[in-house]
């Protein structure tokens, strides 16, 4: 059992990364991977949508009608994104408007509907909340990874704070520019396949 949870938590993180591996939610992280504190409120925006609509959807998994629950579901993703936006609103206004319609569009985000029906309808509430967490941990990773490279080099700066101003760094506009996100996504791709041979294509 104990074997079984370590593999569910480590397992979308490394070998089934919902970005790299599974080549899911990229348009996102094309989009709000220009800063990094944006990038770190989206990564931990999907981990609770898509940790608590797993954990509920799982609840309901016995009660749900096999015809409706594709709508149920999306009632569930829909409530959480609803509660996440209005708290960023609330506490957090200034990176929620920079955030602008994709914490919305966490509702279409295939890793959050597809471990509601690959994962929390066929198991307990408990291994589903935390292989909806891992999932969005997994994702957020790459988008932290790719969001500090690009602020890094495209602004000189990291969270807002100058870094590489002082050294004389001239800052690269390309970093900037969404088709430099899905280059360095690109390069994430390759690392990791270079370094785990079993994801490699045969």
């Amino acid at each position: 059992m104990a074997q079984k949870l370590k593999e569910t938590i480590l397992n979308p993180i490394l070998k089934g990364n919902p970005i790299t591996v599974l080549i899911l939610g990229v348009c996102s992280s094309l989009a709000v991977t220009v800063e990094l504190k944006g990038a770190c409120v989206m990564a931990l925006s999907v981990i609770i949508v898509t940790g608590v609509s797993s954990f509920i959807c799982s609840l309901l998994r016995k009660t749900i009608p096999n015809r409706a629950r594709i709508i149920i579901q999306l009632v569930v993703v829909a409530m959480m994104v609803i509660l996440v936006d209005q708290v960023l609103k609330a506490f957090a206004y200034s990176i929620d408007k920079q955030l602008s319609v994709y914490i919305g569009l966490i509702i279409t985000n295939c890793i959050v509907m597809g471990r509601i029906e690959a994962f929390a309808l066929g198991n307990k509430p408990w291994p589903s909340l935390l292989d909806g967490v891992a999932n969005g941990v997994g994702y957020g990773l790459i988008l932290v990874i790719v969001a500090f490279f690009r602020e890094l080099l495209g602004s000189g700066t990291l969270f807002g704070f100058p870094v590489l101003s002082s050294l004389g760094y001239v800052n690269n506009g390309l970093m900037i520019l969404p088709p430099m996100a899905l280059i360095l996504i690109g390069c994430i791709i390759w690392v990791q396949r270079s370094i785990d041979k079993s994801l490699q294509e045969k």
